[in-house]
């Protein structure tokens, strides 16, 4: 009889002992923890993200990336088996103070002088433009999907890369701009164009939809390409490389400008520019000692504002009175996909 009552306590034990097993188990912490191992965030996919913070095109802001997503805007998309940082922003949003332009863009935290150098890659493919816009404003349907961005003085910009699409059209161009670093008075200020693939920044339309012919030689939405910036000793070397294009290098001088006086301003920058009597001069030292940073994303170049007051840089798009959700809903956005991307020291480079 005592071994009866023995054996039953025995089992009764082992049996509450294996329930309670089970329930620790079914805790909500190891939910958690598989949700994360599942969970493929940005920092996951280009692992510099420590290197970064970032504005997103709603406003929202953070200077810890590791393990951060923001829905809509900074996230993880699939392609295949390849997976791409996907940045994403509206016509019309939230942005810095520096800017009426909205974005979801890197904000490299290191900062560094032409003279020290640095260097960033990406390889992207632009998955969209904005389809509002006024074909006659040069920042229309396009997204600047790297730069050099000053943090002191003018707080002007040594480089932007530049995508942009006119509606209708199959290939869009990618070119490249370089902000002087104005002598003087910056309301002055202007970029001159260079193009990679396509046509410059100043090819616009005859009115506000007619569009010029489309470029021969350009890229398309969702076609991959790949930048390097690579400043060395105070010298901005670019390459260009994308399947089927032929690779494209240009230098730069930072530290000593071409425009320095009224006989160095391009014929493009008389012809653009003369609308809103932008025709400045840049300081001989161009960017000399002067404090930069990297950013890396999806700039918005395409805004709501009214071309009749800047015919360059205001197009005239739609905005939905700043509804998110509308714009993306109708095409009133830019989005970009980055598969890879570097960023660091600023390296000699090969020479052919």
């Amino acid at each position: 009889m005592t071994n009866k009552i023995t054996n039953i306590f025995t089992h009764s034990f082992l049996l509450i002992c294996v329930l309670a097993l089970s329930s620790c188990n079914n805790k909500p912490k190891k939910a958690t923890e598989k949700e994360a191992i599942t969970t493929i965030y940005p920092s996951d996919v280009i692992p510099f993200m420590a290197e970064w913070k970032i504005l997103c095109g709603d406003g929202k802001s953070y200077n810890d990336l590791i393990h951060v997503e923001h829905k809509d805007f900074f996230y993880v998309a699939a392609d295949g088996e390849t997976n791409w940082v996907v940045y994403k922003t509206p016509n019309s949003g939230i942005t810095s103070r520096t800017s009426s332009n909205t974005r979801t863009e890197l904000g490299q935290k290191k900062h560094w002088i032409p003279e020290t150098g640095g260097k960033l890659t990406g390889t992207l493919k632009v998955q969209h433009v904005s389809v509002s816009g006024d074909a006659r404003v040069a920042a229309s349907y396009s997204v600047v999907v790297g730069q050099i961005h000053s943090d002191e003085g003018h707080e002007n910009e040594p480089i932007k890369i530049f995508y942009k699409k006119f509606p209708g059209h199959s290939k869009g161009s990618v070119f490249w701009n370089y902000e002087i670093n104005t002598a003087g008075d910056n309301s002055k200020r202007w970029d001159y164009s260079t193009p990679v693939w396509g046509y410059d920044m100043s090819v616009v339309g005859a009115s506000s939809e007619t569009y010029p012919e489309e470029p021969k030689d350009g890229i398309a939405l969702g076609e991959e390409f790949s930048y390097e910036i690579n400043v060395y000793k105070g010298i901005m070397y670019l390459t260009f490389k994308s399947k089927g294009h032929d690779t494209v290098t240009f230098t730069k001088n930072l530290l000593k400008s071409d425009f320095s006086t009224k006989a160095d301003m391009p014929e493009q920058i008389k012809t653009l520019y003369a609308a809103i009597g932008r025709d400045g001069v840049e300081r001989d030292s161009a960017y000399a000692g002067e404090i930069n940073y990297f950013k890396q994303g999806a700039y918005n170049q395409t805004n709501g504002k009214d071309p009749e007051d800047n015919i360059v840089w205001h197009a005239g798009a739609e905005t939905y009175g700043g509804d998110i959700a509308k714009q993306y809903a109708n095409g009133c956005y830019a989005e970009v996909w980055f598969k890879e991307a570097t960023v660091g020291e600023g390296t000699m480079p090969t020479l052919k």
